[in-house]
């Protein structure tokens, strides 16, 4: 969503439990969906474990997916939060993932076009993160912290560059607000 600035920040987040759950997963769970390489090029060098995401257009349907079972109770908190603090009620989010670039990985520049990311709301928080991560939106460095959550502006230019030693995850989801699916807010 065009938030008519690059990125926002949204204060302070308790990533430990979440973090904690994804740094003891096993490997192998980072390859068992690749429905965001697949679907978006520029993620091809990501991993992602996905907890919910949104498939049809326009009729749009939010399933769960095989990281729901492994992360909701640590992750649910952190957005109810994040959400309950900033945005309005009776909305759907409709994608959550943890989101890996190893070492030496880069997402290229650019915005996210498919029709669903004009109206939802993006939000990212860091889980692990190191200093040579370079994350930029309207070519605007954004340097965010693990135990902090942020808003970008995903349909300006952003890309993201990893030239250190450790992996970058953040836990990243998406929010579209009441009226943006036509619906009343409740109250």
């Amino acid at each position: 969503m065009d938030i008519g600035i690059p990125f926002k920040r949204l204060g302070k987040v308790d990533v430990a439990p979440l973090r904690d759950a994804i740094l003891a997963t096993d490997e192998s769970v980072w390859f068992l969906d690749d429905t965001r390489q697949r679907d978006y090029v520029v993620h091809l060098d990501t991993q992602s474990i996905v907890l919910l995401f949104c498939e049809g257009w326009p009729a749009i349907k939010v399933k769960r997916k095989s990281g729901w079972d492994l992360f909701a109770q640590q992750a649910m908190p952190i957005m109810t939060g994040i959400l309950d603090r900033h945005y309005p009620p009776g909305g759907i989010v409709m994608r959550a993932v943890a989101a890996r670039m190893r070492p030496g990985t880069v997402i290229p520049p650019h915005t996210d076009d498919h029709p669903s990311f004009h109206m939802i709301h993006r939000i990212h928080v860091p889980i692990a993160t190191n200093k040579q991560v370079k994350f930029t939106v309207d070519k605007r460095l954004v340097t965010m912290k693990v135990g902090e959550a942020y808003e970008i502006n995903n349909q300006r230019e952003h890309s993201v560059s990893n030239t250190g030693q450790d992996d970058r995850i953040h836990f990243i989801f998406d929010y579209a607000p009441p009226e943006k699916l036509g619906r009343p807010a409740p109250g």
